[in-house]
């Protein structure tokens, strides 16, 4: 059975910076492309970075790019999702999700197998 965990959410002013993390259990995390998403309320689920099982390549919405980066450990079986200048816009419960089928991810949920339970980011101004 694989679970993903994530952790690193929280509150933080505008400008701030967060690290999340997302651990991968049951499998090991290399054997998957891993996502992050993000849904604040009342709007749909929403792609925010993907990367490549080897980690050698991440992508970005346009929203982000720029300003988050997408790493992962496969020895540590996990992924990170560092965010630098925070805006309230941000703010959103952040998921990781994992596809067994594609070496790189697409940005459309449907298409993950795995997903974690969440963990609230909230940019306060």
């Amino acid at each position: 059975q694989v679970q993903l965990v994530e952790s690193g959410g929280g509150l933080v002013q505008v400008g701030g910076s967060l690290r999340l993390s997302c651990a991968v259990f049951g499998r090991i995390s290399d054997y998957f492309s891993m996502s992050w998403f993000r849904q604040a309320p009342g709007k749909e689920r929403q792609f925010v970075a993907g990367i490549s099982r080897s980690g050698g390549y991440a992508y970005y919405a346009d929203s982000v790019k720029g300003r988050f980066t997408f790493s992962r450990n496969n020895a540590k079986n996990t992924v990170y999702l560092q965010m630098n200048s925070l805006k309230p816009e941000d703010t959103a419960v952040y998921y990781c999700a994992a596809d067994k089928d594609r070496d790189l991810g697409t940005t459309t949920p449907h298409d993950y197998d795995y997903w974690g339970q969440g963990t609230q980011v909230t940019v306060s101004s």
